[in-house]
């Protein structure tokens, strides 16, 4: 359905209830590839697609955050309403997709009814509409379209049932519903609410913004700021004897719209709905397991036990084809190209540096693959239920519980999923503890590090160590989050804890095209780093390590006294209480761009210094055994100095981007100042704790 040859004359925004089907809606019309998942809160930004007509014209089909109502509480809620009210700078759409869920109508006609208030185009993409077969739920369409005045056009994205007479409707549909707004509020509400609209209608405001915002204002439990702002002295002093006359009259103003609007949505229900009594949820009794507070822990824990052990185990094989693949590209290289620089820039440099990231593309396939499919089932809901009362007793918010599992793939998009937290104070600890989840970019320099360091022996005659230790470092990670959080609440951003309200949607299937989408989408991410930002850093490491050039050097000594070499040595001495040398600290200094950068740095730098260029290229893990030391002859790297790597970079800020993106969603460097300070202090007094500890065990050896 896509086109590039019209210019699109039209602009449709895709609204609708987190978790209704919207995003993938949305991708089946354009083609795109958003993320989707099985649990409220995927989308948190607005997205834009190009939705062609049969008849060869076009439109811009954006895909506006998930929300409830248009009454907003989070910073994701904000961008919709801003839209449709026409309170940012964009335009109003010409026409609005309003996705609703068939298996619960009841609650997504509330935001439908508030979307028919604005008096724009309307069309209804009824979504779920097999699975709400499966329950038993029938469906009166042409009633639902009386009753409502738009057209109702019932959708399955998944097989593309309905999707062609959807996208005529939405090519044909240019005005808005003629039918008369019928939920209908108490006499003495209704006639100060009329009245308050005619005044902001005397203000410059269309007609259905007055309505919506006369709502808001009388339904206000004071007139803070934000109204201050929005409205004139005028306005703000009739709303307040509105306020002082409807509380006389006994009304609960913060309830009696939302009781309207539902007696209106369970009249329209009960008219086009039809239940089936034969049907039998098992939901409850999967819930009952899964979320309960031990078994339902003891199976999250056994879950995420089988994740870590099938990322380690599972993936060898593929790893080290595509290590050998690289060391037989190094070797034909080096006999294609004839010695001197050029060579090796191409195989010291960029092949090796490449090659060092791109061996863990199958472990990062294993674990995008194993979340994705938690996430399809609609698992990852329950999880963040049960979680919440754990979140809670640390000061964290229920909602926290997604973006912060976001970011064990990735801290950029956990953090930007923090819009749906409402609290202010709740969002910004949950952004400065984000990074203390082991993100994927981490996994590289753990794999490698257990493979060369951490003996394949089995704990308890059952448990592979590897796989142990693996897991160790992400629970770190999350012990680490949790204290700093509970620090965090405790002291600075201490604040009365919001209360935590989560839909949890149905099991489902997984679809095995949205899985094998999501998951590849992640790999080709990870591979596009390792094929340009890692490529170049790992060309610019090359020079820095290679120059400037001294007579009759050694490949080591060559490496020591190279610009690179001597930048490791000037943060030696801050470094060497945690056991790592001048080598390691380049590893530092590099991957504070990305994590994933140490690897690709040690590739080069080890490469540079082998004493026979016929070695092959991507020896990586043999060269960081058999280092050592050349003034002691000890080895650089032992188990102890692997483990503390590996606990440094679980705790420390080591990615620019992740930082980039906190400066905009904190709206200024303070914060990321502060989460940069705070992480660096912290890895650095853990990983002096841990090597402390580990001299007086004897794990230098």
């Amino acid at each position: 359905m896509l086109s590039d040859l019209t210019t699109p004359s039209r602009t449709i925004a895709a609204v609708g209830n987190p978790n209704s089907g919207k995003t993938t809606l949305f991708n089946t019309l354009t083609g795109m590839r958003q993320k989707i998942a099985n649990y409220p809160g995927v989308t948190v930004e607005r997205i834009e697609g190009r939705l062609s007509f049969p008849d060869g014209t076009s439109a811009v089909l954006i895909d506006l955050p998930g929300t409830y109502s248009l009454n907003p509480r989070s910073p994701d809620e904000h961008i919709v309403v801003d839209i449709l009210l026409k309170r940012s700078t964009d335009s109003i759409p010409d026409l609005i997709l309003c996705v609703v869920d068939a298996t619960n109508l009841t609650r997504n006609l509330y935001l439908v009814s508030q979307v028919l208030d604005q008096r724009l185009p309307v069309v209804v993409a009824l979504t779920m509409v097999d699975l709400a077969r499966k329950q038993g739920l029938g469906l009166d369409i042409a009633g639902l379209e009386e009753e409502l005045g738009v057209p109702v056009i019932p959708v399955v994205a998944s097989t593309g049932e309905g999707l062609e007479e959807l996208v005529v409707s939405l090519r044909n549909t240019h005005t808005p519903s003629q039918k008369s707004r019928t939920w209908s509020l108490p006499k003495p509400i209704h006639h100060e609410h009329e009245e308050l609209v005619d005044i902001l209608r005397g203000e410059n405001m269309s007609e259905p913004a007055a309505f919506h915002e006369a709502i808001g204002l009388l339904a206000a439990e004071d007139m803070g700021n934000g109204a201050t702002h929005r409205f004139s002295k005028n306005v703000l002093d009739h709303v307040r004897k509105d306020h002082e006359k409807l509380d006389f009259l006994g009304f609960d103003r913060q309830t009696v719209f939302v009781e309207a609007r539902y007696a209106w949505i369970t009249r329209v229900c009960s008219n086009v709905t039809k239940k089936s009594t034969s049907f039998q949820n098992p939901i409850g009794t999967l819930d009952r397991f899964l979320a309960h507070k031990v078994w339902g822990l003891v199976f999250f824990l056994a879950i995420m036990a089988l994740l870590f052990y099938s990322v380690f185990t599972w993936a060898t094989i593929p790893m080290d084809l595509i290590g050998n693949g690289f060391d037989w590209l190094g070797v034909q290289v080096t006999t294609f190209l004839p010695e001197g620089e050029l060579r090796d820039l191409v195989v010291n440099g960029a092949i090796a540096g490449v090659a060092a990231v791109v061996t863990f593309v199958p472990q990062i396939f294993l674990l995008s693959l194993c979340l994705c499919l938690l996430e399809d089932t609609g698992y990852m809901a329950r999880a963040a239920f049960m979680m919440d009362k754990l979140l809670h007793g640390v000061g964290l918010h229920g909602k926290s519980f997604v973006p912060l599992l976001s970011s064990f793939a990735c801290a950029i998009p956990g953090i930007m999923a923090t819009r749906t937290i409402e609290s202010p104070r709740d969002r910004l600890v949950t952004i400065l503890v984000a990074p203390l989840m082991g993100c994927s970019a981490r996994l590289p320099v753990y794999t490698l590090l257990i493979a060369g360091f951490i003996p394949a022996t089995l704990l308890w005659g059952f448990l592979p160590l590897p796989a142990v230790v693996l897991l160790s470092l992400y629970v770190l990670g999350v012990v680490a989050a949790m204290a700093v959080a509970a620090v965090f609440r405790k002291t600075f951003l201490s604040d009365i804890p919001s209360s935590f309200v989560l839909e949890l949607p149905p099991y489902r299937m997984p679809s095995l095209r949205t899985v094998l989408i999501n998951v590849l989408e992640r790999c080709w991410l990870f591979l596009k780093r390792a094929g340009t930002f890692i490529l170049g850093v790992s060309i610019i490491l090359w020079f820095l390590a290679s120059y400037p050039k001294l007579e009759h050097a050694t490949p080591a000594e060559q490496l020591k006294q190279s610009f690179a070499g001597r930048a490791g040595q000037v943060i030696e001495p801050l470094i060497r209480p945690l056991g790592f040398d001048w080598k390691i600290g380049i590893g530092l200094i590099s991957s504070i761009l990305q994590r994933e950068v140490f690897v690709s740095t040690m590739g080069t730098v080890y490469n540079l210094q082998k004493e026979d260029s016929n070695e092959g290229s991507v020896s990586l893990r043999e060269h960081l055994q058999h280092d050592r030391n050349e003034s002691t002859g000890k080895p650089t790297f032992t188990m102890l100095t692997a483990i503390c790597l590996m606990v440094y970079y679980a705790l420390a800020m080591q990615c620019l981007s992740t930082v980039a993106v906190v400066r905009r969603e904190t709206n200024g460097w303070k914060w990321p100042l502060f989460q940069i300070g705070y992480m660096t202090v912290l890895a650095y007094t853990v990983t002096f704790a841990v090597y402390r500890f580990g001299l007086f065990m004897g794990l230098d050896g």
